[in-house]
């Protein structure tokens, strides 16, 4: 019996998706080095004398502004450093502040008690921090789920409670803590200076992104991720959770005290706020807003949440609230108010945070670009 061979029919085009997945865009071209870009931006920012008027109060050189992007730049590793613990972990600490509390109140205590310079005073304070959250972390971690939560919370609150009552006469009390700035550098007092403590904010951030990049790169921050995926399942492999665990819980204690001891020298001295629960969970909102997990979204949700919580304080006693109705007027000169409206609506809309917002976008462009599907 003859074979009856169908004739040869040529292939259909590839999909026009497929080109475009084959065909790199000009965006996925210079996205790796977006983050190389905005370091030298950042950089040379104090050089500018630009003035954006509704955003900055002032140029962009000016020290108001420099030290309110400092502050912001501390937040942004502050959460970096969080996110290794509630992102990477899957530990919620509601003590946080308490190692970051120890960074501002050791060096100003060191420097401003004990008489030291900033080149032992900040070291032993980011040293003394970091030990103080070993230690806890091998009482806490012995805890799981909201325990855990709560023991942290129990030792933030002892240290709130010591730091308010002026423990031994080093804190302050309720008025905290002036920094002498006899034990600093010339370069770092004064308001001329102030660029200099924005590229020291600045360098604290890019260790705390290249150290978290660093861990979560690493066959140890695998294992971390792993822990907070299934723990037991790291347990099988014959690993220790509480080992890794504890380093991760002590690695972002000593990143949160560094972050402490330059914004001592920020904002030149101590106050009792810092050591406040409501630091850690606005941390917590940091993250959350920027994306838990990603490299770049606790630190773009920390200093977006600084930025608006200095800037609404500002807008809220404007004489623009004046011109708006009071149903209006009241609500948005409340900074909380709007700063927890903001937090709602973007847990709505982009429940990935601010990390998932590039994604989004390059779908909805996509989309549009390959227009409605014809039918055959």
């Amino acid at each position: 019996m003859t074979e009856v061979k169908s004739p040869e029919v040529p292939a259909p085009p590839a999909a026009e998706s497929a080109q475009l997945a084959a065909e790199p865009t000009l965006w996925a071209r210079i996205r790796p080095f977006l983050p190389l870009v905005v370091l030298v931006v950042a950089v040379i920012l104090p050089y500018s004398t630009l003035h954006l008027p509704g955003i900055f109060e002032g140029a962009l050189n000016s020290p108001g502004t420099l030290q309110l992007l400092a502050v912001c730049l501390i937040f942004g590793g502050l959460a970096a450093g969080y996110d290794l613990l509630f992102g990477r972990t899957g530990m919620l600490s509601f003590g946080h502040a308490l190692y970051f509390a120890a960074g501002v109140y050791g060096t100003d205590i060191l420097i401003t008690r004990a008489g030291l310079p900033l080149w032992q005073a900040a070291p032993l304070a980011i040293v003394g921090g970091t030990i103080l959250a070993g230690l806890i972390g091998a009482v806490a971690l012995r805890t799981v789920g909201i325990a855990f939560a709560m023991v942290t919370l129990a030792f933030a609150q002892v240290g709130a409670i010591l730091v308010a009552r002026d423990f031994g006469g080093l804190t302050g009390g309720e008025e905290g803590l002036p920094l002498d700035v006899a034990g600093l550098p010339s370069r770092l007092v004064g308001v001329a200076n102030t660029v200099n403590l924005y590229w020291l904010a600045l360098a604290y951030l890019v260790v705390v992104v290249f150290v978290v990049h660093r861990v979560t790169g690493s066959p140890t921050g695998r294992v971390l991720a792993g822990l907070r995926d299934d723990e037991r399942r790291i347990g099988v492999l014959g690993l220790d959770p509480y080992r890794f665990k504890l380093v991760a819980f002590t690695l972002a204690g000593g990143l949160a005290a560094a972050g402490g001891a330059v914004y001592c020298l920020i904002v030149g001295g101590a106050s009792p706020h810092i050591t406040s629960s409501e630091l850690t969970l606005s941390l917590l909102v940091m993250v959350v807003l920027g994306g838990p997990g990603t490299r770049w979204g606790p630190v773009l949700g920390g200093i977006l949440y600084m930025y608006l919580d200095h800037r609404l304080v500002s807008f809220g006693t404007s004489d623009a609230l004046d011109a708006l109705p009071a149903f209006l007027s009241r609500p948005l000169s409340q900074p909380l108010f709007v700063l927890g409206t903001v937090f709602i609506l973007a847990v709505y809309f982009f429940p990935g945070g601010l990390a998932s917002l590039a994604p989004r976008l390059t779908l909805l462009r996509n989309s549009l670009r390959l227009g409605p599907r014809q039918p055959d």
